[in-house]
């Protein structure tokens, strides 16, 4: 049995008579990971993606193209091309509660990436274009991350990527991949298809990253177990790792036996374990292990709205 101590979750926040919810230590932690994320993408941009002109997609990305045009300013184009999205935004991805982080992360971006410009060397720190844009990349979606972990998103289609990934289900670099792939494609026109290709690994790393920081990576595993020794199975899991076990019942569809199947969420450095204790009971055993990008609960992290 699990001698994991129970975790006290904080009841989710009230809204005040306005609609707005009232302010407490978890959306002042929240406003300090998105202010903090838009600092972050915000020297990405000064430091790799804008001196080399690599498009890092989304409005950000348009506002990029149209300053090396028109020379207006980055941080004011974001302002005003997020205002659309913003809306979308408030209808989807949680009303009021949403708009309050989203227009903070978005006002802190834009402001920063101006301000940045006067202590910034303008020519970056590299010259070569993959360094660019691994750091770029690697950058701008640890900043991703940090907002998504304040409950928000620093705007731009990033608004249209979290959509996708709430109500679709796709995850976040594979939404993020899908919403800016047109920014990149017109980078390609106003800078040249190279600089179009390393773009399209920005957005492919900064997606990674924003992914490893917001759900931690897939730092979880879901394992199943068939076996004909279910119960020393679980014993020897539940005994040295005190990690909860479930059986389901299960069916096998050739023979029509019927048989337990053991359930159970470990982190990754445990997998390697339970396979050696399940090799050593039941060599025969049939094991499946399957990435989880969060565990929630009782063990785990507390059980939250996101």
């Amino acid at each position: 049995m699990s001698n994991t101590s129970k975790t006290e979750i904080t009841p989710p926040l009230k809204p005040t008579s306005q609609g707005f919810p009232a302010l407490s230590w978890e959306m002042i932690r929240d406003y300090l990971f998105f202010v903090l994320g838009a600092l972050v993408q915000a020297i990405a941009m000064r430091l790799f993606l804008v001196p080399a002109l690599l498009v890092s997609g989304g409005v950000s990305g348009a506002g990029q193209i149209v300053n090396f045009y028109t020379n207006f300013p980055i941080g004011f184009f974001v302002l005003l091309g997020n205002v659309p999205l913003f809306i979308l935004g408030w209808r989807y991805l949680g009303g009021a509660r949403f708009a309050i982080r989203t227009a903070g992360a978005i006002l802190s971006f834009s402001l920063l990436v101006e301000l940045l410009a006067w202590f910034m060397p303008e020519q970056g720190v590299v010259d070569d274009l993959v360094l660019n844009s691994i750091y770029g990349g690697l950058l701008y979606g640890v900043g991703l991350g940090l907002v998504y972990r304040g409950k928000g998103t620093s705007g731009g289609s990033d608004i249209l990527g979290l959509i996708l990934h709430h109500r679709g289900g796709v995850s976040i670099s594979q939404a993020y991949m899908l919403t800016d792939t047109l920014v990149v494609l017109a980078g390609g026109f106003a800078f040249g298809w190279e600089r179009a290709l390393y773009g399209l690994i920005v957005i492919y790393v900064s997606g990674l990253a924003a992914e490893a920081v917001s759900e931690g990576g897939g730092i979880y595993r879901s394992i199943m177990v068939i076996t004909g020794q279910p119960e020393a199975v679980a014993n020897q899991i539940m005994q040295n790792l005190e990690r909860g076990v479930t059986f389901l019942q299960g069916v096998g569809a050739y023979t029509g036996v019927e048989r337990r199947v053991l359930y159970c969420v470990v982190t990754r450095s445990e997998v390697n374990q339970i396979k050696s204790m399940v090799q050593e009971i039941d060599p025969q055993a049939f094991m499946v292990v399957g990435q989880a990008n969060e565990a929630l609960g009782e063990g785990f992290r507390p059980l939250q709205a996101q």
